[in-house]
């Protein structure tokens, strides 16, 4: 395989299923990216209370065992750099729930390769789409847009005494 860009090595990357036994690198890497994600679209006191909501050890374990959401880890150098999570919903569809990258790595298609990571899996099983929610206001919205995702429709969503003003953005598979 030959290739004209003269590109450094890229750093050993392996993205793997977690379990149970890795809430606490889950949690971790989400306590380092949620706030640098989330500080310029929502406020303060949402961005808190959100947090608290989704990344306690108990919600993570509920989202796995009862909500049955997958969680795959990236590794750089052995280390744990991002991860995502997916689960299914009705008629072949998949739903993205949650990618993030430590701000570190961010920029370096790390992200990109968890998107991919996601839809190969959910391939494998049958999906035939995959959706996201993305707030209107976020800029990551342009980089669901490069890995192929479109705007299926707008949603509002109740979180507690907070709105998610989101995009249902939808790829098939």
């Amino acid at each position: 395989m030959s290739s004209s860009a003269p590109a450094a090595p890229a750093a050993p990357l392996h993205i793997q299923p977690a379990t149970e036994q890795d809430i606490p690198t889950i949690i971790e890497l989400a306590e380092a990216t949620w706030e640098p994600t989330y500080r310029f679209i929502i406020s303060k006191e949402q961005l808190e209370y959100m947090y608290r909501v989704i990344y306690t050890p108990a919600s993570v374990l509920r989202q796995m065992r009862e909500q049955h959401h997958a969680f795959l880890l990236a590794y750089v150098e052995g280390q744990p750099s991002g991860f995502a999570s997916y689960s299914e919903k009705p008629e072949g569809v998949y739903h993205l729930n949650k990618i993030y990258v430590l701000p570190s790595h961010q920029g370096q298609g790390l992200g990109q390769r968890l998107v991919q990571a996601v839809e190969n899996a959910v391939r494998e099983v049958g999906g035939r789409a995959l959706e996201l929610n993305v707030n209107r206001h976020n800029p990551a919205i342009n980089f669901y847009e490069r890995q192929g995702f479109a705007q299926h429709r707008e949603e509002d969503i109740p979180i507690g005494p907070y709105w998610m003003n989101d995009y249902v953005l939808r790829k098939e598979l």
